[in-house]
């Protein structure tokens, strides 16, 4: 039974009688109290040492990336030093001697650095365009037997019992030797440094001009470029095998001709002079074939010849069709499309070096066609109004030379492509960089999606990788058993954004259809595309490619000094154009319609037309 006068006389187990001070409550609220301190204190002390240890890893992260660049640069330095004094060895005749440099081979290819873009001695100007008798990536026949497998730092010997070759005029093209097909005899080579540029640089020292991409030995005799190259294509590509629609049909040949050669694609083995005026199309300095196994559908005519005082390295159209930018040595100059007439060149006169080279890689124009964006080998973008010919913003970043740039169709973002492994997204409006993209070889070429939502590149590791803009996944990735055999140096979206085209030193084009909804797809799940067309028909390198506005044709340029036009649907080439003297480095159609430009290593870009043959209307 309930005692209510013992619980009442209970201090545990009810209130104390009024008027007495409750010690027992007190005892317990500073018992928590001190608790609750001693837990803030201790709280303190971990997040302390959590950001201590942060601190540290971070610290120690810097660490181990500073000393993987320092690794990384002594190994490229000390390769560097190594083939440099093997090179000198061999100018001076002495014997060949065998690199004790080891390690697999990278990318399947020699195990040396990757071949530089660069203006300089190994690179992409001296190699492509310079062309002052080498051997090198030509078209010289196959020995008879493989040679043995050699070091990948070894140069090859000759096969046995061959000379050591006929010594080849000087500045021929290279495998390119009297007469050819295509009509060229051998032409005298321009100059690829501005005159009275490059005074600074000490010519004694540089020995031969520098060697083709990939690098290469230019004293030993080279009948068969990448001879130790598992990636190497033919060096006599085979003719593609015709498909149904390029068998030979009685109402595709042209009366009185009988049947012609069966090149396939190659048409640069047709002789215009054995070809009737229906197959042909002449000017002064210039001529185009057309494949004589498919209707001919196209005309083509020379507009205007610009002439530079420098290597052309990149042409480009305003989005209006009206003016063409053309990016050269030490400035970027603007022309009017219809007349030829150049309207402004825009050179940065704050830069302190006045005699060196400082080629302008790349050129582009805002949408709106009040801004141009150049990229060039000091590694810095310059957005120039063009109006007022001043420069309004220049982004740094990049850490080697800009190979390529992009605007998006909105004008806000710019892509860039470099040497140093990224790719970079600016915003031109916060003069902001906003997205670094970084992959395990140089950048060669970017492109942005015609909705602006992607970014494509292309990479001397051969491959072809798309992001997501505003996420940074990687969502395409587009190699392997369908992919390019070497370098990807241009890719360009259709106008669509479905398919894009890629262009390779493999001489080959291929059309990739790309996976639908894309941007779904986060970076571990990155699919590779569809491979649905490959474009075969070049005799060297393909540097360029692009497609018309409306997705009709796709065209290339070559280091074979060619244009072609190629027909997405089918894969056969339409027509070969041959309007320079040396590589064809840059092509780009007029948004507009009906006009495409060129860029060449002669020191000229051209302005074309083509239109609709008006024999394809009377069934000829």
């Amino acid at each position: 039974m309930f005692n209510a006068t013992q619980h009442r006389g209970n201090p545990n187990l009810g209130p104390a009688p009024p008027g007495q001070p409750n010690h027992r409550l007190n005892e317990i609220m500073d018992s928590l109290r001190a608790e609750f301190d001693n837990q803030s204190r201790a709280s303190e002390q971990v997040e302390n040492q959590v950001a201590q240890q942060i601190q540290e890893m971070e610290l120690i992260r810097n660490k181990v990336y500073q000393l993987e660049q320092n690794q990384l640069k002594m190994k490229q330095d000390y390769e560097a030093e190594i083939r440099m004094l093997r090179h000198e060895l061999e100018m001076r005749g002495g014997p060949q001697v065998q690199s004790h440099l080891g390690g697999p081979p990278q990318h399947g290819g020699p195990a040396q650095a990757p071949p530089s873009l660069g203006h300089g001695q190994g690179g992409l100007f001296s190699g492509i365009m310079a062309n002052q008798g080498q051997g090198g990536p030509g078209l010289a026949p196959p020995p008879e037997q493989p040679p043995p497998q050699q070091h990948p730092l070894q140069p090859p010997p000759p096969p046995a019992g061959q000379p050591q070759g006929p010594p080849q005029p000087p500045n021929s093209f290279p495998g390119y030797q009297g007469p050819t097909l295509n009509g060229y005899a051998p032409q005298p080579q321009p100059p690829t440094n501005s005159p009275g540029l490059g005074k600074n640089r000490n010519m004694a020292n540089r020995g031969a001009p520098g060697p083709a991409t990939p690098q290469q030995h230019p004293n030993q005799p080279q009948p068969m470029p990448y001879q130790n190259d598992p990636r190497a294509s033919p060096q006599i590509p085979r003719p593609t095998p015709p498909g149904s629609d390029m068998q030979l049909q009685p109402r595709h040949q042209v009366p009185g001709q009988g049947q012609f050669p069966n090149v396939g694609n190659v048409l640069a083995d047709l002789n215009p002079d054995d070809l009737p005026d229906s197959l042909k199309r002449t000017g002064s300095d210039w001529h185009a074939v057309f494949n004589p196994n498919v209707p001919r559908v196209l005309d083509v005519q020379l507009l205007h010849n610009l002439v530079h005082e420098s290597v052309v390295c990149c042409v480009r159209f305003s989005a209006d069709g009206k003016y063409v930018a053309t990016g050269c040595n030490r400035s970027a100059q603007i022309f009017d499309a219809r007349d030829g007439r150049k309207v402004c060149e825009l050179l940065d006169e704050s830069v302190q070096d006045k005699e060196g080279d400082l080629y302008i890689r790349s050129v582009c124009f805002s949408p709106d066609g009040k801004l141009l964006a150049t990229g060039a080998e000091d590694k810095k973008i310059r957005v120039w109004d063009i109006e007022s010919k001043r420069i309004r913003t220049t982004f740094d970043g990049h850490e080697q030379d800009i190979y390529s740039l992009d605007f998006s169709r909105t004008g806000r973002l710019i892509a860039s492509g470099s040497g140093d492994k990224t790719v970079r997204l600016w915003d031109i409006e916060s003069n902001q960089q906003v997205m670094v993209l970084s992959i395990e070889d140089g950048v060669t070429t970017v492109a942005m999606s015609p909705d602006g939502r992607f970014v494509a590149a292309g990479s001397l590791d051969k491959s072809v990788r798309v992001w997501d803009c505003s996420s940074g996944y990687l969502i395409e990735r587009l190699e392997g058993g369908q992919g390019h055999k070497d370098s990807v140096y241009s890719v360009a979206f259709s106008p669509s954004g479905r398919e894009l085209v890629s262009g390779s030193l493999d001489k080959t084009i291929k059309m990739w259809e790309l996976t639908p909804q894309r941007g779904l797809i986060p970076a571990s799940a990155a699919k590779d595309g569809k491979c649905i067309r490959t474009f075969e028909g070049h005799k060297d390198y393909v540097l360029s490619v692009c497609l018309t506005p409306g997705g009709e044709w796709v065209m290339s340029g070559s280091k074979d000094r060619g244009v072609q036009f190629w027909d997405p649907t089918t894969g056969n080439a339409q027509m070969m154009l041959q309007g320079h003297k040396n590589s064809v480095i840059s092509v780009a159609p007029c948004p507009a319609g009906h006009l495409f430009a060129t860029g060449s290593g002669d020191m000229k870009a051209r302005i074309w037309q083509y239109t609709t043959w008006r024999g394809a209307h009377q069934g000829i």
